[in-house]
């Protein structure tokens, strides 16, 4: 069995810990089908040091440059029970894909923390959206701040799994008087809009005309979560310029101009959210 709390040894249901993904196609010229088995595990900080760090740089993207992104995920990987990582190879592979919650309030004098704290607070500060999180992150409530990426060609289905498993663990913790008993939770993701790219731009617009900015999420389980949000919104990076999208446009004529996202959530609704993605992302039986 893959994924279990080391708390849970007195017989507790665990966890689903394994999926498999099929992909099939109805020309077998054309495409061969392939099975892949996802396990869940707990962080091991011998195993997953560099695995979370390339994640957490995916996530925060090109302002991960701001942050000591080791020095976060050393934390993640320093409470080991609250979160999971997915792999397919076996436990001592690099994480396909993460989720955890750490405790903002419980952390604020780590430096890690207190820039991410401080990054945070700016960027909501210049949303309307979202300007009431500056005040709850400066209020002395403990805030779970959570933290979710993926390899780009991951199944969006692994993310139920995770979000039951890190709510069922943190129920858990919380029983065991660890301080992770949350007023709220904020989740930080991305979303991205397609730009025109920069090659031969004049000619195309002469053909195609302005491009509406449409929204789209990296992490599809975001647009279920923001229901049940007290404030969303997104945020320019702080180093857009070196965001360059020409080398992210994938043959395509437009390029992706990634943003970051933020969902603030009241902790009495999460598990309610955690079920809706449940409901929208599983699949089929």
């Amino acid at each position: 069995m893959a994924k279990k709390r080391a708390r849970e040894a007195d017989g507790a249901v665990e966890a689903p810990d394994k999926m498999v993904e099929d992909s099939d196609s109805s020309d077998d010229d054309d495409f061969d089908m392939v099975n892949v088995d996802f396990e869940w595990f707990n962080f091991d900080s011998e195993i997953d040091f560099h695995g979370t760090k390339s994640l957490l740089r995916q996530l925060l993207d090109v302002d991960a440059a701001l942050f000591d992104v080791s020095g976060l995920a050393d934390l993640i990987l320093s409470q080991p029970t609250i979160g999971s990582t997915v792999k397919v190879d076996g436990k001592e592979t690099d994480a396909y894909a993460f989720l955890t919650a750490l405790n903002l309030h419980e952390h604020r004098e780590k430096k890690p923390i207190a820039d991410l704290t401080r990054y945070i607070a700016e960027k909501a500060g210049a949303n309307e959206a979202l300007a009431g999180i500056p005040n709850l992150l400066s209020s002395g409530n403990h805030v779970g701040l959570v933290l979710s990426e993926r390899l780009i060609n991951m199944p969006s289905e692994i993310a139920p799994p995770m979000y039951g498993m890190l709510i069922d663990e943190i129920e858990a913790a919380v029983e065991d008087k660890e301080p992770y008993e949350f007023s709220h939770y904020l989740i930080i993701s991305k979303t991205y809009h397609e730009i025109e790219s920069t090659l031969d731009v004049a000619e195309r617009r002469r053909k195609k005309g302005k491009q509406d900015q449409t929204l789209f999420y990296f992490h599809p389980e975001d647009e279920v979560l923001q229901k049940y949000a007290a404030a969303y919104g997104n945020y320019d990076f702080t180093k857009i310029d070196e965001a360059i999208a020409d080398s992210k446009r994938a043959f395509q004529e437009m390029g992706v101009m990634p943003r970051g996202f933020m969902i603030l959530i009241e902790a009495s609704k999460f598990a309610d959210a955690a079920k809706a993605i449940s409901e929208y992302l599983s699949p089929p039986s």
